[in-house]
């Protein structure tokens, strides 16, 4: 069950502390596609960080 986290006095929602683990996980996953050279493959950049990021979050909300 999510609950509120309490950061130093301050609750916050469970979603804001699953979003901002989330950066670290997509930026790897963005790094390794760098490296492998897939992201070459997509045509928006951007859309396509965005979407990866929208699915790393919701993968860590679901099995986290």
């Amino acid at each position: 069950m999510l609950t509120e986290f309490n950061f130093f006095g301050a609750f916050m929602a469970p979603i804001v502390v699953y979003a901002i683990a989330a950066l670290p996980v997509t930026m790897l996953i963005r790094f390794a596609l760098w490296w492998t050279g897939i992201m070459k493959w997509f045509w928006h950049l951007a859309l396509f960080e965005v979407a990866l990021y929208t699915c790393v979050l919701c993968l860590m909300i679901l099995f986290v």
